[in-house]
Protein backbone atom coordinates (compact mmCIF):
# COMPACT_ATOMS: atom_id res chain seq x y z
CA UNK A 1 0.00 0.00 0.00
CA UNK A 2 1.48 3.34 -0.97
CA UNK A 3 1.69 6.33 1.30
CA UNK A 4 -0.63 9.27 0.68
CA UNK A 5 1.00 12.21 -1.10
CA UNK A 6 -0.47 14.70 1.37
CA UNK A 7 1.33 12.95 4.25
CA UNK A 8 4.70 13.07 2.55
CA UNK A 9 7.49 10.48 2.67
CA UNK A 10 8.43 8.68 5.88
CA UNK A 11 12.15 8.95 6.61
CA UNK A 12 13.48 7.63 9.91
CA UNK A 13 15.03 10.55 11.81
CA UNK A 14 17.97 8.55 13.20
CA UNK A 15 18.78 7.11 9.78
CA UNK A 16 18.63 10.55 8.17
CA UNK A 17 20.95 12.03 10.82
CA UNK A 18 23.49 9.25 10.26
CA UNK A 19 23.51 9.76 6.50
CA UNK A 20 23.74 13.55 6.75
CA UNK A 21 26.67 13.22 9.17
CA UNK A 22 28.41 10.89 6.70
CA UNK A 23 27.78 13.38 3.87
CA UNK A 24 29.46 16.15 5.87
CA UNK A 25 32.44 14.05 6.92
CA UNK A 26 32.87 12.31 3.55
CA UNK A 27 32.92 8.80 5.08
CA UNK A 28 31.46 5.76 3.32
CA UNK A 29 30.27 3.29 5.97
CA UNK A 30 27.49 0.70 5.76
CA UNK A 31 24.51 1.98 7.77
CA UNK A 32 22.42 -0.72 9.47
CA UNK A 33 18.74 -0.03 10.10
CA UNK A 34 15.60 -1.81 11.23
CA UNK A 35 13.36 0.88 9.70
CA UNK A 36 11.99 -1.04 6.72
CA UNK A 37 9.28 1.53 6.00
CA UNK A 38 11.76 4.40 5.62
CA UNK A 39 12.06 5.83 2.12
CA UNK A 40 15.39 6.52 0.47
CA UNK A 41 15.86 10.26 -0.09
CA UNK A 42 18.29 11.80 -2.61
CA UNK A 43 20.74 12.39 0.28
CA UNK A 44 21.16 8.61 0.61
CA UNK A 45 22.50 8.16 -2.93
CA UNK A 46 26.05 6.84 -2.88
CA UNK A 47 25.73 5.17 0.53
CA UNK A 48 25.07 1.53 1.40
CA UNK A 49 22.10 0.92 3.70
CA UNK A 50 21.69 -2.56 5.21
CA UNK A 51 18.04 -3.22 6.09
CA UNK A 52 17.08 -5.92 8.61
CA UNK A 53 14.63 -8.46 7.16
CA UNK A 54 13.75 -10.12 10.48
CA UNK A 55 16.61 -12.59 10.31
CA UNK A 56 19.67 -10.74 9.06
CA UNK A 57 20.79 -7.53 7.40
CA UNK A 58 20.61 -7.52 3.61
Amino acid sequence: MSRSLKKGPYINVKLEKKVLAMNESGKKVVVKTWARASMISPDFVGHTVAVHNGNKFI
